[in-house]
């Protein structure tokens, strides 16, 4: 089984790989190859996500000269808007949307890293969840894909409904994004979870814009306090996932407040969210840029347009697959 330090390894591996195949030097097959036996040789899964991405890779060195760059550039932004503390990065093709959520269950406390992964169409292309503190301490480090799309790599990039896979027993921890969650059910959850990186995109960009307009603060107070309502009465089975105080699949702030000397997580209320954001990061990363220069990234804007007007609905194919199917928001 492979270790923390080998997905650690094949991780910078891999990213190091997809950088140079869009901004250069050139990567040879030898390379991808390479990294495959890597991968076998520290016993990864063949399903593993590593596997397709180093396809991906492959498929995109057909046909094209050695000497072709494609410019690229891989944008780290952060901070707080709209009452939430997020991480966005612009990578080439895709934008990927964090947020993180921190409480106590049974006396225990702990938080987690959620990462909504989009296209540049604005469809998702998974969503992550990585264990910053786990109920159960051996977890932390550990990341767990909630929901995956089937070939998102190669699949068409605007596509209507498609298969995904999904974890047939969701983390515990996902009580501190809504105590009552796992009353709900498993479809509507789902379906939920997609559509709050919709919905918190769509907050973004609205108070971005608001604050370019008005030459005004960013708005850090948070979000309503409503609980988002997963479960719908009189048999509503068929909704959307997106039940909440906002139609866009919003509940509470999504916020990882900290205490002030930085060593933990200060008191949080029932949903796990302080009344206080920090940044996902520690202090000291100048390469993490603020928020609000996102207006002027020409390849995450567009994807984040795209990504605040789409909605999705989830139904269910067996307990580790699940459709997805999306449509347009009503304004109304």
């Amino acid at each position: 089984m492979a270790t923390k330090e080998n997905k650690r390894q094949v991780r910078e591996l891999v990213e190091a790989l997809e950088q140079r195949v869009h901004a250069g030097p050139s990567v040879g097959r030898a390379e991808i190859q390479s990294a495959r036996d890597f991968l076998r040789q520290n016993d990864f899964s063949p399903a593993s996500d590593y596997f397709n991405r180093l396809t991906h890779l492959e498929g995109r060195l057909q046909g094209r000269s050695p000497a072709v760059i494609r410019p690229g550039a891989k944008r780290n932004y952060g901070g707080q808007a709209a009452g939430y503390q997020m991480q966005v990065q612009s990578i080439f093709d895709h934008v990927i949307l964090s947020t993180c959520y921190a409480g106590d269950f049974n006396t225990r406390r702990g938080r987690v890293k959620i990462s909504h992964r989009f296209n540049q169409e604005g469809r998702i292309d998974f969503i992550e969840l990585k264990f910053l503190r786990s109920l159960h301490p051996l977890l932390n480090g550990e990341l767990r894909k909630l929901l995956t799309v089937k070939e998102f790599l190669s699949l068409r990039k605007d596509w209507y409904e498609t298969e995904a896979h999904v974890l047939k027993v969701l983390p515990q921890e996902l009580v501190f994004l809504y105590e009552d969650i796992f009353r709900c059910p498993r479809t509507q959850i789902l379906a939920w979870l997609l559509n709050i990186g919709h919905g918190i995109v769509a907050d973004l960009l609205q108070n971005l814009k608001s604050r370019k307009n008005n030459g005004a603060r960013l708005d850090l107070a948070g979000p309503t306090a409503a609980e988002p309502n997963l479960c719908w009465p009189n048999g509503a089975s068929n909704h959307n996932g997106n039940g909440s105080a906002h139609r866009n699949g919003n509940g509470r702030a999504v916020c990882l407040a900290e205490e002030p000397n930085g060593h933990g997580p200060m008191a949080q209320n029932g949903n796990g969210n302080g009344s206080n954001g920090s940044s996902l990061r520690s202090m000291g990363h100048p390469e993490q840029l603020p928020l609000e220069t996102l207006l002027q990234d020409e390849v995450a804007m567009p994807i984040l347009e795209k990504v605040a007007g789409l909605e999705s609905v989830v139904e269910t194919i067996s307990a580790t697959e699940v459709l997805v199917r999306y449509s347009r928001k009503s304004l109304f």
